[in-house]
């Protein structure tokens, strides 16, 4: 019995080189920067075909600021840079030739080494991940906290339950002596 290897792949897919992923570490605040700039500096170079997505994994947050709920973008790994490349002598080059790039995480200086396809696929998950925002500040239950909106405003109370789903927090708060349980949004509480 002979098994016969078949090759799905068209010769453009064979001639393509393998594309990894690997953690470029940039100046804390100009990930975006260097992710265009990235960008930019691989369609001078004609190097498309070496290089595949250039990400900076954000997520979506809510915070107070001035009494007003803002959502923003906060990173998930701040001062890094995920770039799917196939890594050889010119396209090593490229990219530490972009301004305010430190330089590879992981292997030799000279010789990065790409995170595993396991860890790749796990943060593209999260990204995936996050189509609701978050709370900017995580409660924990028996942590005090304090109401800062709605009908209990000023009042101090307990966490009990939290549902990061829905975005909501149940506290108990001590009203005339009773601790009465009250179902609030994330937006209505501050850490006491």
């Amino acid at each position: 019995m002979t098994e016969e290897i078949v090759n799905t792949e068209t010769p453009e897919e064979a001639n393509k080189p393998k594309l990894r992923w690997y953690v470029v570490q940039a100046f804390s605040g100009y990930e975006a920067r260097v992710q265009k700039t990235l960008a930019e500096h691989i369609e001078i170079h004609n190097l498309q075909d070496k290089f595949g997505q250039i990400l900076v994994p954000t997520e979506e947050v809510i915070e107070m600021r001035a009494g007003q709920k803002r959502k923003s973008a906060r990173k998930f790994f701040p001062g890094y840079v995920l770039v799917q490349m196939a890594m050889d002598e010119e396209a090593w080059h490229l990219v530490k030739s972009v301004p305010r790039v430190l330089g590879f995480i992981g292997g030799t200086s000279d010789r990065p080494a790409p995170i595993t396809q396991k860890e790749a696929d796990r943060i593209l998950q999260r990204l995936e991940d996050t189509d609701k925002p978050k709370p900017k500040t995580l409660f924990e239950p028996g942590e005090v906290v304090r109401v800062i909106e709605g009908p209990f405003a000023d009042f101090n109370g307990v966490v009990e339950e939290l549902d990061y789903e829905k975005n909501r927090i149940k506290v108990s708060v001590l009203i005339f002596g009773r601790s009465t349980p009250v179902d609030l949004e994330f937006g209505q509480v501050e850490k006491g």
